[in-house]
């Protein structure tokens, strides 16, 4: 059972087992068609593709961020549409360092599913190993899947002041408000941290040691349990990066704020942080 993270060369020996389903999350925040484009041009052999905007942000939702997480009803439906069911072992892969995948990943943790797990390397490391890819596309065939979610991974926007540490997974500029390319206002929610969701990998795109991981996290989170820290990001997509390697780092799943700051930013009257 693989519940944070798979390699290529253990997924190659697993991939086309029909106890396995594999997902191909490719998505570019700038051209919302490439992802799926590429895809058709070729994917890993027997992946279903999976769209961050149309699928992973359905409604109704649970918040008015910019994608928003679907009510488990919505999520309980679309995994079933996927096929996916209980006793499956999910695989999700991207081409963006996992940021799109991990997305996913932590929807299935919400829902309490734990085989799942990210490619570590995505498209990129199968690709690099020369693994073999095709252009079929597979039609979604309907599973069986109903489980209930973990209501103590998320968070509402009401219940921000009540958390004991918030962290912002933004780029550092776009936390200290130096620079704003998407949501209308700049900076970040006040009392939050930062800890960059890029700052999970190696400089070969890879997820760092489980003990560098580990070794991080504690240091940032002191003597907050990982389970009481609140991670967003700009729309709830990048913060499941960090949850994602806090959770191979072997430490219990932190929260999500899944509004993030897209849906903070869009108050008025909630306070805005800038750190120069």
């Amino acid at each position: 059972m693989y519940t944070t993270l798979i390699s290529e060369d253990r997924l190659i020996k697993k991939y086309n087992n029909p106890d396995w389903i594999i997902f191909d999350a490719r998505y570019d925040l700038r051209n919302k068609n490439a992802g799926k484009k590429a895809f058709i041009q070729g994917h890993i052999p027997g992946a279903i593709y999976v769209d961050l905007h149309d699928d992973l942000s359905k409604p109704p939702s649970t918040n008015n961020g910019r994608h928003p997480l679907p009510t488990f009803t919505t999520i309980n439906a679309l995994f079933s549409e996927l096929g996916i069911h209980p006793h499956m072992q999910v695989v999700i892969y991207d081409n963006s360092e996992g940021s799109i995948a991990a997305r996913m990943w932590w929807m299935m943790k919400y829902m309490q599913h734990e085989k799942v797990a990210v490619l570590d390397g995505g498209w990129q490391s199968w690709i690099i190993a020369n693994r073999p890819i095709n252009q079929d596309v597979m039609a979604r065939v309907a599973g069986k899947f109903k489980k209930s979610p973990s209501y103590s991974n998320v968070i509402n926007i009401d219940e921000l002041d009540k958390c004991e540490l918030i962290i912002d997974s933004r780029h550092p500029k776009r936390y200290r408000g130096e620079i704003e390319p998407i949501d209308k206002v700049a900076g970040h929610i006040p009392g939050a941290i930062n800890r960059f969701w890029k700052n999970n990998l190696t400089e070969k795109g890879m997820f760092k040691s489980k003990e560098a991981l580990k070794q991080e996290f504690q240091h940032m989170l002191a003597s907050t349990r990982s389970e009481d820290a609140v991670f967003y990001c700009g729309s709830g997509v990048t913060a499941c990066h960090n949850l994602l390697a806090a959770a191979h780092a072997g430490l219990n799943l932190p929260k999500l704020y899944a509004g993030s700051w897209s849906e903070w930013s869009s108050h008025p009257e909630k306070p805005v942080a800038t750190k120069i």
